[in-house]
């Protein structure tokens, strides 16, 4: 069977697919983008696309699928979101003009780690990660390509390389060494992440510090590398990396901060009801993106924190002139979008009439800061760079009306170019000057109907019909001759013609021209306008937060170097702002240097984790440098905060509830530090009930003797409140009930000691079970708790032969047996207090 001939186009098609095989290719075919072959079949379902062929009678048609030019970016979207990689190939030449097939070649590839461009604007980074390996030493770099931010940092292990991807929300992962096995599987059942490689390194970069490790470097040369091979172009968006270290920031994993809802409710995925969505008063997109950051990564340099509230407490104190702020900062556009756009060569008008909206808003924001002048804002107000000479380019350059695409014209004011002003001059009097011309000959001529058409082959002419031909004038010369008339032109009107043909076909390209310059000029001033996005958005993020500390009621927190936390009615901000301020019941935290850790009693559903929760959003919210909700809040400075909060399958890796909070407490006992904060709630409670209380009085053991963290361990294990007796550094606390004529009330308030009961079957009242089963299991339970008193073995005792800590499984005692031949109904409570001495006595 002869090979089926391959037309050129079609062959330029395949050579280009070859050199990117993992990627569709969008191949530029007039006003659509085709794709060919599998690309067509995959994209044509994926995208709802009619899949027609090419070469239908052929024996082996073509698959074929397109989009038009113009709607392409929701297309390209929708796979880059489901993982894949695109690659745009345009036509490099006029089709009009070009000889044989027309060139075309591959002028970026968009993947998930580097959209810069979608159709959906979002106030998210998007972070492209590099990650490289030498023996057992990883260095990470990541890059937000938007922005042109760029960060790097070394690793010690394997599990901190997947925390911190996890942490950065990454959706690529540029590797340029083989993972094994088991990393692969742990990384793709963690995230849904784009694997890609890139072995080269650019070199001899602005971009590279020396100061960086010989590892570090590597990996930000790949990720660089990785970028230009990608966009195919030099960015002069991208800043110099930075180097940071995990212990810079307050250390959370990313199922910490998931728990914890801070930046989107860890149950909905929305924005409402996180930290994120309290705190988000700001006015700008950059303003947003920083929040977000401050969020995801608070502060351990107490230094750094006191500045922040030092401005927050400025604009606290500065009503009148944070309101003028705020309202200079509603026409604040994303300038540090526009500069990436700029550094693409995708600036559009609207983008620099964006641009010079903010640089004209930022001389009143200046203006504001120095009028309150105070001290601590006065490294902002010298970042508050106007660029005035930018500001004035474009307003004396662009049109206000300008229209959204570059090469249409109608893009560069009156006056700016003198060519271009004459052209327009042409053009909107050439038709008087026509209309001029058409009087004076018909006049001079003496024929009455005279009068001057347009057409492409001919221009513009005098139309004489054959009646009139003896009255031509002399200097009329014939252009062309049809049955009933001729066609005549004259010097005159050929000028002109001339003038606004040469004007109509030159105009838009000086335009374009003109624009090309401007944009150019603009990317000389991309580092300021990076710096002056940073100083923008840090004034937007600081006032959002003295406006939630006057809406919400927040207080200034302090810092000791004590140890000890003193939070006096302390709240759960967004618990408070989604219920409503007079239905939300505050608490105090008292934990001082001598306390390290409280064990949590108390029923279900009583707010055992609001009340943990609250403690850790507020020292999230003091190291961030917000305000925060309470009365009085004196905290240390932690430097991470370890949570098992919530029960939840992994399905996905196959782990189950007590597997995921294994790992989690596992976490937590090897990392943590005197310096932590540890929130462990119900640990142990997805095993068999020995099993569960001897791990976690094991690990409350452990925490208390061996680390020293500060701990809040709420359990259902009311046997574990015996503890107190042996561990100095432990106290017990309840959630309070009322209970009254056999109803149940949940106080939501902390006090001092274990609780009595659980309250299970209470729980399952207002949970709404039948009341028959409530009546069965009430007495099942009866009968347990006799049970349980007359056999001394269901007890956790402590056991004196040993290191002064409960045994869970101690032998029988004398004493149990006393107290299980006691009736203290039938005692008074002196007879009973007598009893209780004796027998401590005895123990």
């Amino acid at each position: 069977m002869t090979k089926e001939k391959i037309s050129p186009g079609m062959q330029q098609y395949l050579d280009i697919k070859a050199q990117h095989p993992d990627a569709f290719l969008l191949f530029r075919m007039g006003d659509f983008y085709e794709l060919f072959y599998e690309d067509a079949v995959e994209a044509a379902q994926i995208l709802e696309l009619t899949l027609t062929s090419r070469n239908k009678n052929a024996e082996n048609p073509i698959p074929m699928a397109g989009v038009p030019y113009h709607a392409a970016q929701q297309y390209i979207d929708t796979l880059v979101e489901l993982g894949h990689k695109v690659a745009i190939a345009e036509q490099m030449e006029d089709p009009k003009t070009a000889v044989g097939v027309v060139k075309r070649a591959v002028v970026q590839i968009i993947t998930p780690g580097t959209v810069v461009d979608s159709a959906k604007p979002d106030a998210e980074s998007n972070f492209l990660v590099a990650l490289d390996q030498e023996g057992a030493s990883y260095a990470l770099a990541y890059m937000d390509l938007a922005t042109g931010q760029f960060f790097v940092t070394s690793l010690t292990d394997f599990a901190s390389v997947c925390g911190e991807v996890r942490n950065l929300r990454a959706r690529e992962l540029v590797l340029s060494f083989e993972l094994t096995e088991h990393q692969e599987q742990i990384l793709s059942n963690q995230m849904n992440l784009l694997l890609s490689q890139e072995r080269e390194a650019v070199e001899d970069t602005g971009l590279i510090d020396n100061s960086l490790s010989a590892l570090e470097k590597a990996v930000a040369g790949k990720l660089l590398s990785y970028v230009q091979r990608t966009q195919l172009r030099e960015l002069s968006h991208l800043q110099k990396a930075q180097r940071y270290e995990i212990k810079d920031y307050l250390q959370m994993d990313y199922a910490t901060k998931s728990s914890l809802d801070l930046l989107e409710n860890g149950r909905t995925g929305k924005k409402h009801g996180s930290l994120y969505w309290l705190l988000d008063e700001t006015k700008t997109a950059m303003g947003m993106r920083l929040l977000r950051s401050w969020i995801d990564r608070p502060l351990v340099d107490k230094e750094r924190i006191m500045e922040r509230q030092e401005i927050v407490q400025v604009f606290l104190d500065s009503f009148f002139e944070r309101s003028d702020v705020t309202e200079s900062l509603k026409g604040v556009y994303d300038i540090e979008r526009l500069a990436s756009r700029v550094s693409f060569g995708k600036t559009l008008p609207k983008d620099l009439l964006q641009l010079a909206q903010t640089l004209s808003n930022v001389p009143a924001i200046k203006g504001i800061l120095q009028q309150i002048g105070h001290p601590a804002l006065d490294l902002l107000i010298g970042q508050l760079d106007p660029i005035p000479e930018l500001h004035a380019l474009i307003s004396a350059a662009i049109d206000p009306d300008a229209q959204g695409t570059i090469t249409e014209g109608n893009i560069i004011k009156a006056g700016f170019d003198e060519t271009l002003d004459q052209y327009r001059l042409v053009m909107r009097e050439g038709t008087g000057w026509i209309a001029e011309i058409e009087a004076k000959e018909r006049a001079h001529s003496g024929i009455n109907n005279l009068k001057i058409d347009y057409n492409k082959k001919d221009g513009y002419y005098f139309h004489v019909t054959n009646s009139n031909l003896g009255q031509v004038p002399d200097h009329f010369f014939r252009k062309a001759t049809l049955k009933n008339s001729e066609r005549y032109g004259t010097e005159e009107l050929a000028k002109i013609e001339g003038q606004m043909l040469e004007a109509r076909d030159k105009s838009s390209n000086l335009e374009y021209e003109i624009f090309m310059r401007i944009r150019q000029e603009v990317e000389k001033y991309i580092g300021r306008l990076q710096s002056l996005a940073k100083a923008l958005a840090t004034v937007d993020v600081l006032q959002a937060f003295a406006v939630v500390a006057e809406t919400q009621h927040l207080v200034r927190p302090s810092f000791t170097d004590s140890q000890t936390i003193a939070i006096e009615k302390g709240r759960h901000a967004v618990v408070e702002k989604v219920m409503g301020a007079q239905s939300y019941i505050p608490n105090s935290i008292y934990l001082d240097s001598q306390t390290n850790m409280q064990l949590i009693t108390g029923p279900n559903m009583s707010g055992k984790s609001t009340y943990m929760r609250q403690l850790a959003i507020i020292v999230v919210m003091a190291q961030m440098g917000s305000y925060v909700p309470a009365d009085r809040a004196e905290l240390p400075i932690f430097d991470a905060i370890f949570t098992r909060i919530g029960a939840a399958d992994d399905l996905v890796s196959g782990q189950s509830t007590f597997m995921v909070e294994m790992m989690e407490a596992n976490k937590a006992v090897r990392l943590a530090s005197k310096d932590s904060l540890i929130l462990f709630d119900e640990l142990g409670r997805g095993t068999a009930t020995y099993d569960g209380m001897a791990l976690a009085q094991a690990i409350i053991e452990h925490i208390h003797d061996q680390i020293g963290a500060k701990t809040l361990f709420a359990t259902h294990y009311h046997e574990l409140t015996d503890l107190e007796r042996d561990l100095t550094h432990l106290e017990n606390v309840h959630v309070s009930t009322l209970e009254q004529d056999g109803q149940v009330t949940f106080l939501h308030k902390i006090a001092a000691g274990p609780a009595d009961k659980s309250y299970g079957i209470h729980v399952a009242k207002i949970a709404g079970l039948p009341t028959v089963l409530l009546r069965r299991a009430d007495k099942i339970l009866q009968k347990l708790e006799n049970q349980a008193a007359q056999v001394s073995t269901d007890r956790v005792v402590p056991d004196s032969a040993a290191s002064g800590q409960l045994d869970l499984f101690a032998p029988e005692h004398p004493v149990l047996e006393k107290l299980g031949q006691i009736d203290l109904n039938q005692m008074t409570p002196m007879e009973a207090l007598i009893l209780l001495s004796d027998l401590q006595k005895e123990l």
